[in-house]
């Protein structure tokens, strides 16, 4: 590993950024619930549902037990694509790169047409190897926004744009920050459909108040 760590810090910057970015991306493009689905009960597990190829819409077709090794291979790849970018590098920026492109990847696949999941699964396993720290709050967010709205995507997306302001209040660097902003707003546009679903049903419900 120590050979290799030193071939890659002998590289230039923009080769070291491309590796880690088609690395990761590619990692992130392991679709597991897809194939297993298709595996399984034979059929595009994007015709079903919410359409995505995360642990959720997987559950729809095979249950729990595809909801629970779709949602851990989604976890890991992340955690995997920052644990292997921290071995091979201390940069920051190619840490925050290798966390945009994982999630990237798993939600704009190449092979299925960039038609894939949602990224939550994964930018939890890439945060925990990123600082574990901010799991903790976007959890304790998650848990009041989900005790005051009763709208659990909602409560976990806004718990996400926690990520960011936390990170600032850790002192982290402005790559970090501006890395962990970016993830935030490629989750949100990732359930952009959701979140219309979302506000639509919390409006009914003030107006019924």
């Amino acid at each position: 590993m120590q050979q290799i760590e030193q071939w890659f810090a002998a590289q230039t910057p923009l080769l070291q950024g491309l590796m880690v970015f088609a690395g990761c991306y590619l990692l992130g493009c392991f679709t597991l619930g897809y194939y297993l689905v298709r595996l399984r009960a034979g059929t595009d597990v994007r015709q079903t549902g919410s359409g995505g190829v995360g642990a959720k819409n997987v559950g729809r077709v095979l249950g729990r037990s595809g909801f629970l090794i779709t949602l851990l291979a989604d976890i890991i790849k992340g955690a995997l694509a920052l644990w292997l970018t921290k071995q091979l590098t201390p940069a920051t920026w190619l840490v925050a790169l290798a966390l945009l492109a994982v999630v990237g990847g798993h939600i704009w696949p190449i092979q299925l047409r960039f038609q894939g999941g949602k990224g939550i699964a994964t930018a939890l396993g890439a945060l925990l190897v990123y600082d574990w720290r901010l799991l903790l709050v976007l959890g304790g967010v998650m848990g009041l926004c989900q005790l005051l709205l009763r709208r659990f995507v909602l409560a976990g997306l806004l718990a996400f744009t926690a990520v960011p302001v936390a990170a600032l209040a850790m002192h982290a660097e402005a790559i970090q920050t501006a890395g962990l902003t970016l993830l935030v707003v490629i989750v949100w546009f990732a359930h952009c459909n959701n979140l219309r679903e979302e506000f639509a049903i919390l409006s009914k419900r003030l107006s019924q108040t």
